[in-house]
């Protein structure tokens, strides 16, 4: 459609959007004629906007008012408009710095990178990544209090997951450290669905050489890790989400935003934004009700793959922002940033 378009109206869609980006507010003919390079009349630009109206490109938000672009007018200009900037020196060294991941975990780094984009972009800024059964490297049962204990799982790759359970009565230190070095003799180089069965196996059969309670621990500890819920989970990290406040007035009400936050909480819809990359390389671009998560908040999606040091996809990174954020700006920043992470988690 854009190639289509007369060089009069593809610029002045183009002046239309970048402004609603800077102001939110609509955009009137006079303002257009100012900017122009060559001078048109206000009344000539206000027949080519009412012409792009005619298109579904722009409207007017009430009478009497400047134009705003639609979400196909935002689209079309993301396409086919939009000239993608590089980040600064600054920014690439902030970003790279933040997300090092010397002694830290692959949590850690998931944190720091949404962090980064929070802070850099001013919107939203998130990460999801599905719960990976990985071959691990060492498992233990922390005490922590009376019928109480942290079940520890340390991955190949570095990365730690703690999950509570219950302990039962009378379980001494010893029994709880003896469940410990049982499972992690049969779990080392291997993943949970690989070793579960036959862990559950050699218990009931009573090879095992562990007492009633400890292994009573053992079957409580696969059963936290390894049951149908444990499955169901996942990694998803929001930070900076006060920032969709900011442009309330603008974007929606408050009541969508937090219908957007709880939406996300919900594993399937955090899944979801994982299938959005797998359709294309790089970066992507989701305006508004183009995705169904983000359509009654009125939000956009920059959101890019994390890929691995083998290619494969274990995550998605991105900025949630209003329909109206700096796409020129964000995407860059969306893309340096999941190829770091992807560096740092090998």
């Amino acid at each position: 459609m854009i190639q289509e378009m007369s060089q009069r109206s593809r610029e002045i869609l183009r002046l239309v959007v970048e402004t609603y980006m800077t102001t939110g507010e609509p955009v009137g003919s006079r303002f257009i004629s100012k900017k122009l390079e060559h001078r048109l009349s206000p009344a000539s630009i206000r027949n080519t906007m009412a012409d792009l109206e005619e298109a579904g490109l722009l409207y007017a938000p009430h009478t009497s008012a400047g134009r705003l672009p639609t979400e196909i007018g935002l689209r079309l200009f993301v396409d086919g408009l939009l000239q993608v900037g590089d980040l600064t020196q600054d920014e690439r060294s902030s970003i790279e710095g933040r997300c090092a991941a010397s002694g830290r975990g692959f949590q850690d780094v998931l944190k720091e990178a949404t962090g980064v984009l929070s802070g850099l972009s001013g919107h939203a800024g998130l990460v999801v990544a599905p719960k990976e059964d990985a071959p691990l490297r060492h498992v233990e049962f922390v005490p922590l209090s009376p019928g109480k204990a942290l079940v520890v799982m340390v991955s190949e790759s570095g990365q730690v997951e703690n999950r509570m359970m219950d302990l039962p009565a009378g379980l001494t230190e010893t029994a709880l450290a003896e469940a410990g070095e049982f499972l992690s003799r049969r779990l080392k180089g291997r993943t949970m669905a690989m070793a579960r069965s036959e862990i559950l196996h050699e218990l009931q059969q009573r090879k095992a050489e562990l007492d009633q309670l400890a292994a009573r621990v053992v079957e409580a500890g696969l059963a936290v890790w390894g049951g149908a819920e444990a499955d169901r989970g996942g990694t998803l990290i929001v930070r900076g989400s006060a920032n969709l406040l900011d442009d309330v007035a603008a974007m929606a009400d408050l009541e969508r935003i937090r219908n957007l936050m709880e939406e996300l909480e919900n594993s399937e819809e955090m899944l979801r934004l994982i299938d959005l990359t797998q359709g294309g390389e790089g970066v992507r671009i989701f305006i508004g009700s183009e995705n169904t998560l983000f359509r009654r908040a009125g939000c956009s999606l920059i959101v890019a793959p994390l890929q691995n040091q083998q290619q494969r996809i274990v995550g998605a990174i991105g900025v949630i922002g209003p329909t109206r954020m700096n796409y020129a700006r964000v995407v860059p920043m969306v893309d340096f940033t999941a190829q770091v992470v992807g560096r740092l988690i090998g």
